[in-house]
């Protein structure tokens, strides 16, 4: 994606940096908030950023939204047909006019959402990309032909994504682990839907009107422009879109009552890995559980570790190691992740994990370790509002997890609160062994 920002104001933004981290608040920005009345939720940050604007779409689609079965990778399938244009702009001048701006866009699915993004240069050009970015969304237009053209797209897509050791042994994961909630597949979904893609076009008509609605999207503008001119646009183009009026209610996992194990086989010689999940608590910005367990994952498994420098350093038994607990709308994984050298010591690294977590239930981290991973989160924060761009990517997650930028400062003084008792008690009501999923993946003793 294009950066626009010059180099003289990326050297004031760091120079703020000090003042945003001694604020009250981790964001600082003001912003405002307004719902048309069908439903689309503008979110609003004007910013001094000179020339700079950051367009984003937040629709609430993802793997999560794929809740019939046989219907997964549509939230994946629609991040595709939206860059082939309109009939009212074909994609071929929908390139044109990105190019005469010099804007750029892309867009990206998750498990939670998809957005989609440009950045341009320009107050004056506000109007004419949100008429062009309301086009695009309100007259989404496909046929079946294209449905079955760009199916076949996908299915490479999968089998590129696959061909990866490490996304292979993530999905095999995440399909043990979960039995009835949407989690269970990732955001590219299963390969059986994705062969079937193209004689669902009914259904893909289906997920249309469900989800790219304007009473599911969230639209973000951060930049050099005025709130009550955004507004304007915003009611002109986009008031006459219909909302849809679906609520999306997600299978509720059961919780899991025994240890479970996978292995995946990979067809020729691999690094071996090893992935340990515990199902874990959903993103808040009010209950202490995930914020607890975020701090966890620094003070306990990140680079400076004890556990790493074990067995990453001193033994050399890996050759990655990782702690990884994603925010998601609903309860999803707490993630331990491995790469070794060889396949004989899965045994010994998967021992040493639990061992380590077991010890954390009995031991307390250190104030003063707490104290400054506290300090590096909030500026590593920090450091990614630097640019327009940085300030509406870092958001994108965040509103879509509440619809409500100030999540990101409620969230931080939540992670003031979290004391190392907390930490303790969430390693005990976490980490069990019934409530572990176990997967390994070998092909031959790599090194």
């Amino acid at each position: 994606m294009k950066r626009f920002i010059s180099a003289v104001l990326t050297v004031l933004l760091l120079l703020c940096i000090p003042s945003i981290l001694h604020s009250s608040k981790i964001f600082p920005y003001d912003f405002k908030i307004e719902v048309l009345e069908n439903g689309l939720k503008v979110v609003s940050i004007p910013l001094d950023n000179p020339n700079i604007i950051s367009h984003y779409v937040i629709v609430r689609s993802g793997s999560r939204n794929e809740i019939e079965p046989g219907k997964s990778g549509f939230a994946h399938f629609f991040e595709h047909m939206m860059f082939k244009g309109t009939k009212t702009m074909p994609r071929e001048d929908y390139d044109d006019f990105l190019t005469k701006l010099g804007a750029g866009t892309n867009g990206y699915t998750t498990d939670d959402y998809t957005c989609y993004f440009v950045v341009f240069a320009g107050k004056e050009n506000l109007e004419e990309v949100i008429k062009t970015e309301a086009d695009r969304f309100i007259n989404l237009y496909y046929d079946e032909e294209m449905l079955k053209t760009e199916a076949p797209v996908i299915e490479g897509e999968y089998y590129a994504s696959v061909s990866n050791p490490g996304r292979r042994l993530f999905e095999t994961l995440r399909d043990a682990a979960f039995e009835k909630h949407s989690y269970k597949h990732t955001t590219l979904g299963y390969l059986r839907d994705i062969l079937d893609m193209p004689n669902q076009f009914e259904y893909s008509q289906l997920y249309k009107k469900r989800f790219y609605a304007p009473d599911n999207i969230i639209l973000l503008v951060a930049g050099d422009f005025g709130h009550d001119q955004l507004m304007e646009y915003v009611r002109k183009y986009y008031s006459g879109w219909e909302k849809s009026n679906y609520t999306l209610v997600t299978p509720e996992e059961p919780p899991q009552t025994r240890a479970k194990r996978a292995h995946y086989d990979w067809p020729s010689r691999t690094l071996p890995r090893l992935v340990i999940g515990f199902h874990g608590p959903a993103y808040s910005d009010e209950k202490i559980d995930k914020a607890a367990l975020d701090l966890l994952a620094e003070t306990s498994f990140s680079r400076s570790s004890p556990l790493y420098q074990k067995l990453v350093i001193d033994e050399q038994k890996c050759v990655f190691l990782n702690a990884s607990f994603a925010d998601r709308r609903n309860p999803y994984l707490l993630v331990f992740s491995a790469t070794l050298r060889d396949e004989k010591d899965l045994s010994y690294v998967e021992d040493e994990i639990f061992k380590e977590l077991e010890r954390l239930k009995k031991e307390r981290v250190s104030e003063e370790l707490l104290a400054d991973i506290k300090s590096n989160l909030k500026y590593s924060f920090a450091s990614a509002l630097e640019t327009t761009d940085g300030i509406a990517g870092s958001l994108a997650q965040f509103i879509n997890l509440t619809t409500d930028p100030g999540t990101v400062n409620r969230l931080f003084d939540l992670f003031e609160k979290v004391t190392p008792e907390d930490i303790q008690e969430m390693c005990k009501k976490y980490f069990i062994r019934t409530n572990s999923t176990v997967v390994t993946l070998s092909g031959g003793n790599a090194k």
